[in-house]
C-alpha cells in the first residue's frame, strides 16, 4: 500500500525513472539512509540522510492519516517510491562493464574525474550480485550512497514497522467508525422517516377517536335503549337472586318504558326485536319471582322458624321483586300476597295460642265479691287462670304497694314462655295482660312495619290496613278473650286501673310507632276494662251501703258503750284510703274526663255518709264523735298526702276541709 503511494508521488513529480512494479526487493542489508523507505527519499548533496528521511516520514505519515480518515470505506493511503536525484549506480555499473578501459577515454562525458579515483566496496560481492542487489528483487529502487548506507539497521526498521501497523490499525479503526456512522445516518434518516409515519398515524388516530366520541355522543343514548347486553339476560334467565338480580329488574323497567315510549312515538327495525325479547325477559323474571316468594313463604311454615329473620333477610331485602311483579302481573302479585297473608294469619294465631296456654299456667290471686269495701269479714282465696279454685297465699285487695312497678318498670320485653313454665309465684290479673299484650303489641308493630315497607308502593295504605286487619283478626279475638276472662269475675279495682293505664300505654306507643291499625284493639280492650271496672267500683258502693243500712236507727247501749271506750279509725276508712291512694297514684297524669273521677266521689259520699252514721253510735257527745271524724278524715289525709296530681291535691284538699271544723273541738 505504501509503496503504490510513493509510486504515484514518483509518477507525478516526473523527477525519477519509474521503477518496475514486479522487481524483487533486496535481501541486502541496506544502509541508514534506505531503511526509511517507504518515506525516505533520495539524499541531495549537503543533506543529512537522517534528519532528511525522518522528516519526510513524519510528514507522509501525518499526510496519510488525514488522507485515510475522509475516505468512506477502505485504505485510501497512497504509496510512495524513493525518489533519486544522483546518478544511477545500474548505468554507472553498465558504464564500467561495457567501457573495460574506459576510465581514461574523453568521450565519455558521464565519467567523471572523481568517479575514476572511486574504489567501490561490494563487500564480498560479485558484479552480478551486486547488480541483483542493485535493481532490487522486490522491485524498488535503491538509491546508491555510501558503503555505510546499506547496513541494516534493525532499530529504526523496527519502528517504522511497529509506526506501519499503528497506521494500519488506526485505518481499520476509522473504517469501523465511518462504516457505523455511515449506518448510523441510515438508521436516524429510517427512524425519522418512521416518527413522520408516526404522527401522520397519530394525526388521523385523534381525528377518528373526536369523530367516534361524536358519534357515540349522538348515537349511544339510542343505542342504550334499543339493546340489552347478554349479562342482563344471562342473570334474570339463570343467576342468583341476589341483590344484583333485583338492579337487573329496574334496568328491565328502564328498557321497557324506554321502548314503549319510543314505539309510540316511531318504528324503527331495533325496536321492533326489541319487543319481543323484553316480553319474554319480563315473563322469566316474573317466573323466578313467582319461585322465589313461594319458596320463602313455605318457609314461614316451618317448625319453630322465627318469622321476623325469614322477613327481614328473604323478603325486604328484595321488597323491589313484589313492586316488579305487581307492576307486570297484578293478579299474580294479588295471590301471592294472599298467600302469604294466609301464612302468617296461621302463624300468628298459633304462636300467641301457645303463648295463652303458657300465661295460663301462672297462679294468680283471685278477688270475688267479699274483696269489697264493706265487708267485714274477706275471705282469702286463690287460683290459677284456668279456674281452679284452691287456698292461695294472703293478699291485700286494696293496698297498692309494688303491683305499681308493672307500669314503671324500664323493662319493655315480654315474659317468654320458657320462664313462665319456671315461674312459681303468685301474681295479680295484672300480670298476664301485660305479658301477652305487649308480646302482641310487639309483634303486630313488626308485622305491620314490614307490610308497609314490603308491599308499598305497590299497595296503598288503606290496602295494607285491611291486610294486617285479616291477618291479625284471629289473635287479637284471642287476646281480647284472655282479657275477658281475666275480668270477668274479679273485684281487684287495682288490678283492673293498672290493666287500664298499660292499655293505654300501649295506644302512646302504638302512636308513637305510628301503627294505626292496632287502635282497634286498644279500644276494644278499653271497653273491656273500663265497664268492669265501673261495675267493681258500684260494688264496693253497695257494700258500703249496705253498712249503713245495717246499721240501726237508734244505737243500743252495748254499741254506745264500746263507741266511747274507743274513737278508733273505722277498718272501712283505712280500707278507703289505701285503695284511694292506689288510684290516685295511677292517675297522677290524668285528666277530670276520666270515668275513675267520677266513681272515686261516689265512692267517697257512701264512705263519708257511714262515717257520720258511725259517729251517731256516740250519742249526744259531740266531742267525741268529732275526735272519731277527726281520726278517720285524718288517717285518709295521711295515706294520700304522698301523691301528686290534680285529682289528689283535689282530694287532699277535700278532707281537709273536712277534717278542718273537729280540730277546734279538740
Amino acid at each position: 500500500m505504501w509503496l503504490d503511494r510513493l509510486a504515484g508521488q514518483a509518477a507525478a513529480s516526473g523527477s525519477s525513472t519509474p521503477q518496475p512494479a514486479s522487481r524483487p526487493y533486496s535481501p541486502l542489508p541496506r544502509r541508514t539512509s534506505s531503511t526509511l523507505s517507504p518515506y525516505a527519499t533520495s539524499q541531495r548533496a549537503g543533506h543529512s540522510p537522517r534528519s532528511s528521511s525522518l522528516s519526510l516520514a513524519s510528514n507522509g505519515s501525518s499526510t496519510s492519516l488525514l488522507s485515510s480518515s475522509r475516505k468512506p470505506s477502505g485504505s485510501g493511503l497512497r504509496q510512495t517510491t524513493t525518489v533519486h536525484e544522483g546518478p544511477d549506480s545500474l548505468a554507472i555499473l553498465e558504464g564500467l562493464l561495457s567501457s573495460g578501459d574506459g576510465l581514461e577515454s574523453k568521450d565519455d562525458t558521464s565519467v567523471r574525474e572523481d568517479d575514476l579515483q572511486l574504489t567501490p566496496d561490494f563487500t564480498g560481492l560479485t558484479l552480478k550480485e551486486l547488480a541483483g542487489v542493485s535493481s532490487g528483487e522486490d522491485g524498488r529502487t535503491t538509491s546508491p550512497s555510501s558503503p555505510r548506507s546499506h547496513l541494516p539497521d534493525e532499530k529504526q526498521k523496527g519502528k517504522f514497522d511497529e509506526l506501519h501497523r499503528s497506521i494500519h490499525a488506526c485505518d481499520d479503526v476509522l473504517n469501523s467508525v465511518e462504516t457505523y456512522l455511515a449506518n448510523f445516518q441510515t438508521d436516524l434518516a429510517a427512524v425519522s422517516a418512521d416518527i413522520e409515519s408516526l404522527q401522520t398515524r397519530s394525526t388521523a388516530l385523534n381525528r377518528r377517536l373526536d369523530n367516534r366520541k361524536a358519534l357515540e355522543k349522538a348515537l349511544g343514548p339510542l343505542v342504550e335503549e334499543l339493546s340489552v347486553s347478554p349479562e342482563v339476560i344471562s342473570k334474570i334467565s339463570e343467576g342468583h337472586i341476589d341483590d344484583s338480580w333485583a338492579k337487573m329488574l329496574n334496568e328491565i323497567d328502564r328498557r321497557a318504558a324506554a321502548h314503549e315510549k319510543r314505539s309510540n312515538s316511531r318504528q324503527i327495525k331495533a325496536s321492533e326485536d326489541m319487543g319481543p325479547l323484553l316480553d319474554k325477559l319480563t315473563a322469566k323474571a316474573i317466573e323466578r319471582i313467582r319461585n322465589f316468594l313461594v319458596a320463602q313463604i313455605k318457609a314461614l311454615r316451618s317448625p319453630h322458624i322465627n318469622a321476623q329473620i325469614i322477613q327481614q333477610q328473604n323478603f325486604l331485602r328484595f321488597k323491589d321483586l313484589y313492586t316488579f311483579l305487581h307492576k307486570h302481573h297484578a293478579t299474580l302479585a294479588e295471590e301471592i300476597s294472599l298467600a302469604y297473608m294466609n301464612t302468617m294469619r296461621w302463624y300468628y294465631l298459633n304462636q300467641f295460642t301457645r303463648y295463652e296456654k303458657a300465661l295460663g299456667k301462672i297462679k294468680l290471686h283471685i278477688l270475688d265479691k267479699s274483696d269489697v269495701l264493706g265487708q267485714e269479714d274477706t275471705t282469702r282465696k286463690g287460683n290459677v287462670l284456668t279456674g281452679s279454685r284452691a287456698a292461695g297465699p294472703p293478699h291485700d285487695a286494696f293496698n297498692l304497694g309494688r303491683r305499681v312497678d308493672v307500669i314503671r318498670t324500664k323493662n319493655q320485653s315480654a315474659l317468654s314462655s320458657y320462664l313462665v313454665d319456671e315461674d312459681l309465684s303468685t301474681h295479680y290479673l295484672e300480670a298476664p295482660f301485660r305479658n301477652f299484650n305487649l308480646a302482641l303489641i310487639d309483634n303486630a308493630t313488626a308485622e305491620y312495619t314490614f307490610l308497609a315497607s314490603f308491599f308499598s308502593p305497590a299497595l296503598s295504605f288503606s290496602k295494607i290496613s285491611k291486610n294486617f286487619n285479616y291477618i291479625f283478626e284471629p289473635t287479637f279475638e284471642l287476646g281480647q278473650a284472655l282479657t275477658k276472662t281475666l275480668v270477668s269475675e274479679t273485684y281487684d279495682a287495682l288490678g283492673l286501673f293498672l290493666c287500664i293505664r298499660l292499655n293505654q300505654r300501649f295506644a302512646f306507643e302504638l302512636q308513637r310507632r305510628k301503627v294505626p291499625a292496632v287502635e282497634g284493639y286498644v279500644n276494644g280492650t278499653n271497653m273491656l276494662l273500663w265497664p268492669r271496672l265501673q261495675v267493681i267500683m258500684d260494688r264496693h258502693c253497695d257494700s258500703v251501703r249496705q253498712l249503713i243500712n245495717a246499721m240501726p236507727s237508734k244505737p243500743s247501749k252495748a254499741a254506745n258503750e264500746q263507741a266511747r271506750s274507743s274513737a278508733a279509725p273505722h277498718v272501712v276508712t283505712q280500707r278507703f284510703g289505701q285503695l284511694l291512694h292506689g288510684f290516685l297514684c295511677l292517675s297522677t297524669e290524668a285528666g277530670d274526663d276520666e270515668p275513675v273521677a267520677s266513681s272515686l266521689r261516689r265512692l267517697r259520699t257512701e264512705v263519708e255518709t257511714f262515717l257520720a252514721r258511725s259517729a251517731q253510735a256516740y250519742g249526744g257527745d259531740k266531742r267525741k264523735s268529732g275526735r272519731f271524724l277527726y281520726n278517720n278524715y285524718s288517717l285518709i289525709l295521711t295515706i294520700i298526702s304522698d301523691v301528686d296530681g290534680k285529682l289528689a291535691a283535689e282530694q287532699q284538699e277535700h278532707f281537709e276541709e273536712l277534717r278542718r271544723p273537729y280540730r277546734e273541738d279538740l
